[in-house]
């Protein structure tokens, strides 16, 4: 064999496409454009030395940068994002979606193993490594839901999607009537003092502390509607009805067991059903 036959047949052998698996699909790419670097004189060398049909070892070096390159561009293609749960509203229930893990190539992993098929000349498949990336939010992470129904003056509480208790309430009035949307409780206080509000119904009133009498009752719950809450009351017959000034007033007692069953950041939907 020539020094140019065993050239040509160390390059042949080389140059082979290498198999890169991920999942399902394969990819063929050449390995001198991922970066293998045969060195050829050691091999032509030990060729031209050898007898006919023997194994010529062949020593390969990798530039890693080309291999980040592809794994990269494969990420590209492959990796998604983890889909999390979104609470809704359906048939004035609460609905949560179901989450979605992700998939991401695990890139210091994946050249690893395509830098060793590359130096040692194996033509593979590699099959690449996937991870789960899971998501934020999940149906789990969903504790005590309100939904407060202005038209019928009740107020349902689900643990997620479930169902778990519901309460008589009273609402707005149609001149102050209780906002509609979907908010979420930002403060919690135990034993509130009332303070008139900037409206003209409370023109002239004294705040009011703590104890019988308060129009606040025993617990405030106030949610990202200025000025409106979930709260007792002292007068126990306007329950059921649209009575109050905006807010959603419960028996105290009731606001009383709310209160110690629900937290700063528990989601409020409140619809006209």
């Amino acid at each position: 064999m020539s020094g140019a036959d065993a050239k040509a047949a160390v390059l042949g052998a080389v140059q082979q496409p290498i198999v890169v698996k991920v999942g399902k699909r394969a990819f063929r790419a050449g390995p001198t454009g991922l970066g293998a670097v045969p060195q050829l004189r050691a091999a032509v060398k030990h060729a031209l030395e050898a007898a006919p049909d023997s194994a010529v070892p062949l020593s390969i070096a990798v530039r890693l940068a080309p291999v980040r390159t592809f794994v990269a561009k494969l990420g590209k293609r492959f990796d998604h994002a983890p889909v999390d749960s979104v609470l809704r509203l359906r048939n004035v229930k609460p609905w949560i979606t179901k989450s979605l893990p992700g998939k991401k190539i695990d890139r210091a992993r994946s050249v690893t193993l395509i830098v060793t098929a590359l130096k040692a000349n194996r033509k593979g498949p590699v099959k690449l490594i996937q991870k789960l990336t899971q998501p934020a939010v999940t149906r789990n992470s969903f504790g005590p839901l309100i939904v407060i129904r202005r038209g019928s003056n009740h107020l349902y509480l689900y643990k997620g999607m479930r169902p778990w208790r519901v309460f008589p309430v009273a609402t707005g009035q149609s001149s102050y009537p209780t906002p509609l949307g979907h908010f979420e409780i930002e403060v919690m206080w135990e034993n509130p003092w009332w303070y008139p509000p900037d409206s003209p119904w409370a023109a002239g009133a004294k705040p009011v502390p703590p104890g019988p009498g308060n129009p606040l009752g025993t617990r405030w719950m106030g949610i990202t509607s200025p000025g409106v809450g979930i709260h007792g009351t002292p007068d126990p017959a306007s329950i059921g009805y649209s009575a109050s000034h905006g807010c959603i007033r419960m028996y105290i007692s009731d606001a009383e067991w709310l209160f110690s069953h629900v937290h700063v950041g528990t989601q409020v939907f409140i619809v006209s059903a």
